[in-house]
């Protein structure tokens, strides 16, 4: 990555662009204007709705404004939602021209014959088990003979 030339921090590359208006260079953008709301229906839901549009609670504590649409019915980022869905037509999906063949029957199995086949593989496992284990043996006996005498 190369670096700008002229006395430009390195944090330069990732600030907006100059606008030309100093003062309001360090600013974020203006929130839109909302409309208030044209008349109280009930007293005591005004006021809560009017503290939490200003994000303060009649305390004068500030509070955090909920998610979603305020009181008044407009939403504090401008979404407006998803796009409506409309369902699809009824006959949307492709006619079907080739039909898959019916599934095939397997063969029975023999279970005599799988288990047979089964202990002959588990004498072929131990045999070598037992082999390796001979030949770890007389290894360890071999090491052991070296050290002692």
């Amino acid at each position: 990555m190369t670096t700008p030339s002229g006395g430009s921090t390195p944090d330069d590359y990732w600030r907006r662009p100059d606008t030309g208006d100093d003062a309001a260079a360090d600013q974020p953008p203006a929130a839109p204007p909302t409309t208030p709301p044209t008349g109280p229906t009930n007293p005591q839901r005004s006021e809560q709705a009017g503290a939490a549009s200003t994000g303060h609670t009649a305390s004068g504590e500030a509070g955090l404004l909920p998610p979603g649409p305020t009181p008044t019915g407009h939403t504090p980022s401008g979404y407006s939602g998803p796009p409506p869905s409309v369902p699809p037509p009824a006959g949307w999906r492709p006619p079907v021209h080739l039909q898959p063949a019916p599934p095939r029957q397997l063969p029975p199995q023999d279970m005599a014959d799988l288990d047979a086949a089964e202990q002959r593989s588990q004498r072929v496992t131990y045999g070598f088990g037992a082999a390796a284990g001979v030949v770890l043996l007389v290894l360890l006996c071999l090491l052991c003979s070296r050290v002692i005498f």
